[in-house]
């Protein structure tokens, strides 16, 4: 992987995505005691980040791939960037999901034009599922981040983000699948002034942490967490870039993850999903390591499921 990979990501997908901006809360740098930069991948076309890596995936198929089209499975948001890359380039999209994906989720990649085939809630259900239409289509699988070109589109986002503020001392991201940190990785290496990067994972699905801990890919037996976009598990094409270039992996609770989530939908004033707000709650966790830091904070996605918000499940 190059510098020049990653540039030349970005303006081949340059057209089919937003810049995101950056924003920032007075309140929530004194709370942390750092200034924090928000990068708002919840403002992306579809509502995620997800759009950069999809688009990267599908724009470098060849003709007989695209007639063939693609498969992928994903919870939510890659599954509706997968729909929509696809959709603008003319190639049929099969998506994977999980019957307890979000059903805002899986409406929006319907009517982005994919196909949605509903499997079991676990990693191995969705994996054997996709399996099956590979052997019966040909379809290319296009991995929500365990590819290459997704992961590299995926580091654009960081890419816009020290290119906005190259000051940068650290990034913060989530870290499910591990294709967003990967590709930040990737950036904050090219692009970045020492810059280091940190994830944020709930403790409830901590198969990342346990990675980094044995050497090896952990998963989850279950997954028990609000942050439905980081049940999945880290894949062999992004460990070990992410074993050698994260600077640590940072377990948060459920409620500190709410809280975080309230904290930016009050003062961002943005909506963002659970799984967006893991990354703050972590930086806040640790907040005495990054005083008078530059930090980055890349907000991931702002597809919410209105009907199932975790703030109307909490009482005071």
């Amino acid at each position: 992987m190059t510098r020049e990979e990653l540039l030349s990501a970005h303006a081949r997908i340059k057209p089919f995505i937003h810049r995101t901006p950056v924003i920032s809360s007075s309140l929530i740098n004194e709370l942390v005691g750092a200034k924090v930069f928000f990068k708002c991948e919840n403002f992306q076309k579809m509502g995620a980040f997800k759009m950069r890596g999809a688009a990267n995936a599908v724009l470098q198929l060849n003709e007989a791939e695209k007639s063939r089209g693609v498969v992928t499975h994903s919870s939510g948001n890659h599954a509706q960037a997968i729909a929509l890359a696809s959709r603008r380039v003319g190639v049929k999209a099969t998506i994977i999901m999980p019957r307890n994906a979000p059903e805002v989720k899986k409406e929006a990649v319907r009517g982005y034009g994919g196909n949605v085939i509903e499997s079991g809630n676990t990693a191995l259900d969705r994996e054997r599922t996709t399996d099956e239409i590979i052997a019966k289509s040909g379809a290319t699988m296009i991995h929500p981040s365990n590819d290459l070109n997704v992961i590299i589109g995926q580091g654009t986002s960081a890419m816009e983000l020290l290119d906005d503020h190259p000051e940068l001392d650290s990034i913060f991201t989530p870290v499910g699948g591990g294709g967003l940190l990967a590709g930040t990785i990737l950036a904050a290496n090219f692009f970045g002034n020492a810059c280091k990067v940190y994830a944020g994972e709930p403790e409830e699905a901590d198969d990342a942490y346990r990675s980094m801990k044995s050497g090896k890919i952990e998963k989850n037996e279950t997954a028990n967490t609000i942050a439905d976009g980081l049940r999945t598990h880290l894949g062999d094409v992004n460990f070990p870039i992410i074993q050698k270039g994260v600077e640590r992996i940072i377990l948060v609770s459920e409620e500190e993850i709410l809280e975080a989530m309230k904290l930016i939908w009050t003062r961002l004033k943005v909506i963002c999903e659970p799984s967006c707000a893991v990354p703050l709650a972590a930086l806040y966790k640790e907040k005495q390591l990054f005083k008078s830091q530059h930090v980055g904070i890349i907000i991931t996605g702002g597809n919410v499921d209105l009907d199932n918000l975790p703030f109307l499940n909490v009482h005071p």
